[in-house]
């Protein structure tokens, strides 16, 4: 008998068909592994060629070199200069397109990938994130900062070199307002964040828990939209990423790396998209917001059904799921 479970924080609905569902090493890529090169002659993210990319706003060195750079995307969704301007003409409402987009180079190395990296190279990565944060949040036409990192072709990456993108959005889009909104009703009516009483619960189940350290929680949600959808939460409530401590930061950059390893091996190297969902203190939402990463494997395509319904049919158990990511060593 299908089942159709909700997920608690983002009330979306998904279809688990027992008849449809597959194995969790039958997930892994058919891919073959291809040799990457350390450099890149025409790679504009690689050491020596910084011609090819616009002037940077941020860097990270080491001994005089960069091991961390930050540029304008070269062809932004957003533009820096500008106005905000709002248009309302009877039902067509516009925002000029001013914002923030920026390209986080996460190392020097053309083929040097997170789950490679030693520690320190993702912390500084990381610190990279929170620096470049909290400076686009300085904006006044930037309402909404979204970090996000796409890896392989089938998350949507242009470029193999390892990075990151960053956007400051001139308006709060639709999803993350009624997220904000479904939350602080929640803590109204229950006088708790439910993201904590999410985590607390999934901690108290423990099947859907990859791995746990003294501050994070790796895990399936019980709702997971597709096969191997991943949520990393700090077990500290804080609104914003931002504000993690340094030990914190030090444990992320370890969790971070052990499970993108198990995705490496465990899944053959599958195409990914990582998105950091954070909200910056004084905004208002520091008490029902908890800031935490997601983690899409592109593994399966949306069709029609998830078109038209806005319902997704997951032919994967997160139980299963956290059980096959558990067994993979690193």
């Amino acid at each position: 008998m299908p089942e159709i479970r909700q997920n608690f924080i983002t009330k979306e609905w998904v279809i688990f068909a027992p008849e449809r569902s597959k194995r969790p090493e039958e997930f892994k890529t058919k891919k073959e592994r291809r040799e990457i090169p350390s450099y890149s002659s025409t790679c504009p993210f690689c050491k020596g060629n910084e011609h090819l990319t616009p002037p940077e706003l941020f860097s990270i060195k080491k001994d005089g070199n960069w091991i961390v750079r930050v540029v304008p995307n070269k062809f932004p969704a957003l533009e820096m200069e500008g106005e905000k301007v709002r248009s309302l003409k009877g039902i067509k409402r516009s925002i000029t397109g001013v914002g923030i987009h920026e390209v986080l180079i996460e190392t020097p190395i053309h083929n040097l990938f997170i789950p490679f990296m030693d520690e320190k190279q993702i912390l500084t990565v990381l610190e990279t994130y929170k620096v470049r944060y909290l400076e686009a949040w300085k904006n006044p036409k930037v309402e909404m900062v979204l970090i996000f990192k796409n890896h392989g072709e089938g998350a949507g990456t242009s470029l193999e070199h390892p990075h990151s993108q960053l956007i400051g959005l001139p308006i709060i889009p639709t999803d993350i307002r009624q997220r904000l909104w479904d939350a602080m009703r929640y803590y109204d009516e229950n006088g708790e964040c439910i993201y904590c009483r999410n985590l607390e619960e999934e901690i108290r189940d423990g099947e859907r828990v990859v791995l746990e350290t003294k501050n994070f929680v790796v895990f399936i949600p019980y709702a997971a939209c597709s096969p191997f959808h991943t949520w990393i939460f700090p077990k500290n409530h804080n609104c914003s990423f931002s504000d993690a401590k340094d030990e914190e930061m030090k444990e992320f950059a370890k969790v971070l790396k052990s499970v993108l390893l198990k995705f490496y091996k465990g899944l053959n190297d599958p195409d990914y998209n990582i998105l950091i969902r954070s909200y910056p203190a004084g905004k208002g939402v520091e008490k029902f917001f908890h800031w935490y990463v997601s983690i899409v494997l592109r593994l399966t395509k949306s069709a029609g059904f998830e078109l038209g319904s806005g319902m997704f049919i997951n032919t994967s158990l997160p139980e299963k799921d956290a059980e096959f990511l558990r067994s993979i060593e690193i």
